[in-house]
């Protein structure tokens, strides 16, 4: 069986000739046009087919064969990796009879996090997020959803996702996701992508902490870079998150006859998740918020601690070279100049004033 790459492992993708597109401006409404990066050659659809008595998983199906294994009393789930093939798109949007509006949210790799209420089906957006490793930043990859009488159909940007513990459950035989309906299987992905939020941010914080830490200790000049770099992901963080409160509210307060009783209380418990997150986010934006001034801060500081050590230096000096600058004048007529023993007097003379000028310094609390 194919193994399909996890979403925490995969690197971002924008070289290669891959070309960004986006909307025409001036399109009707309804017109599917892709709009992103493509990353992947082609599309492919992976079909699991399941009910309570045991399970089928067909791999690279076309879009005839989805609609022919959607049979009552069973769920199937069709999950779509790559939506820049617009073609297929419609096509399998005829297939289920989803609404122009739709195909075209779904083709839109840009579209806010929603929901939708349609008579036949919900659609839902939401965004899959990942932390990158090589690059310390967030990965972003948008995610359509929808859910029918006896299917869920997911699309995805590429083949990674994080939904390989929904699949394992399925082809578990005592998991609870077989005998419920089609609803908690759209539940469950959701759930799976909002608990990688919570290794996402978790991992945004342990390197805000680290660099919190490092402000105070040894301020570097590369510091300020990374804290931006930082202020940027959280930022892209924020904005895919924050919506999904607002959507998985409206499934919880929903009367379509697709969203049942016996999964409620999961998306109410979802609900609390996306509150957890929202508020992690907004903590972890809150310390970058006073990163930049406590980096500043700690610059200044140690400045003034060096301008005061320098000034140290210069006062004591000052007197040493005043008797320096006396005795090093070129007069005929200079009366210690005779003096036995004069060149040693000069240096106690200096010694004692700068012992003194250092207890005292000392004193004050100034070293």
């Amino acid at each position: 069986m194919k193994t399909r790459p996890s979403r925490s492992s995969k690197r971002s993708r924008g070289a290669g000739g891959i070309r960004s597109r986006r909307i025409r401006p001036g399109s009707p409404p309804g017109t599917v046009e892709f709009v992103g990066e493509q990353r992947l050659a082609k599309v492919q659809i992976d079909v699991i087919h399941y009910d309570a008595q045991g399970w089928s998983e067909h791999q690279d199906v076309s879009v005839q064969g989805c609609a022919e294994t959607v049979a009552a009393g069973s769920i199937t789930w069709m999950n779509v990796s790559g939506v820049h093939d617009v073609a297929l798109v419609e096509r399998l949007g005829q297939g289920f009879g989803l609404h122009p509006m739709t195909l075209e949210d779904i083709a839109n790799t840009t579209q806010r996090p929603k929901v939708e209420e349609f008579p036949e089906y919900v659609f839902m957006v939401l965004k899959m997020i990942a932390f990158n490793e090589d690059t310390q930043t967030i990965d972003i990859e948008h995610v359509s959803v929808i859910l029918g009488d006896h299917f869920v159909i997911s699309f995805l940007e590429d083949d990674g996702d994080v939904f390989d513990g929904v699949r394992d459950r399925i082809r578990s035989s005592g998991g609870r996701i077989r005998w419920m309906k089609a609803d908690y299987l759209a539940y469950s992905l959701l759930d799976a992508v909002v608990d990688h939020y919570f290794l996402a941010v978790e991992r945004m914080g342990d390197i805000i902490e680290e660099v919190d830490d490092r402000l105070l200790e040894d301020p570097r000049p590369g510091d300020i870079k990374e804290i931006h770099g930082l202020k940027r992901s959280i930022l892209s963080l924020r904005k895919a998150v924050w919506p999904i409160r607002e959507e998985v509210a409206m499934i919880v307060k929903s009367e379509s006859p697709l969203l049942t009783a016996e999964s409620r209380v999961f998306w109410r418990d979802l609900y609390d998740h996306c509150i957890q997150i929202i508020d992690l986010v907004e903590t972890h934006r809150d310390i970058l918020g006073g990163m930049h001034d406590t980096y500043l801060s700690t610059l200044s500081h140690r400045m003034n601690e060096v301008m005061k050590v320098l000034t140290i230096i210069s006062t004591i000096f000052i007197p040493l070279t005043f008797i320096a600058g006396v005795y090093g004048m070129n007069f005929k007529e200079m009366p210690e100049l005779e003096w036995r023993g004069g060149y040693y007097l000069v240096w106690a003379v200096m010694i004692v004033i700068s012992v003194s000028l250092y207890l005292y310094f000392r004193r004050k609390q100034w070293l």
